[in-house]
């Protein structure tokens, strides 16, 4: 799952449910923004990342889609 399948179903599954509006206001985030993150249409910037994680209380790693135990290679 991407980044914006995974920010819209945090969104909508939000208790109560969050419009694009309110969650751009709650993170500084334009709708437009929230709007095109969600569609695929752009990516979130390191800042955007940050305040949304913080948000909804989850790890940048699950948001980025970066799995448990990923280990650097060896060089």
């Amino acid at each position: 799952m991407k980044f914006g399948e995974k920010l819209k179903e945090l969104r909508e599954d939000f208790e109560p449910k969050l419009t694009q509006t309110e969650l751009g206001l709650k993170c500084g985030i334009t709708q437009r923004k929230i709007s095109y993150i969600e569609m695929g249409k752009t990516e979130p910037n390191i800042e955007d990342i940050k305040r949304i994680c913080e948000f909804f209380k989850v790890s940048a790693d699950y948001m980025l889609g970066i799995e448990k135990g990923l280990k650097y290679p060896k060089r």
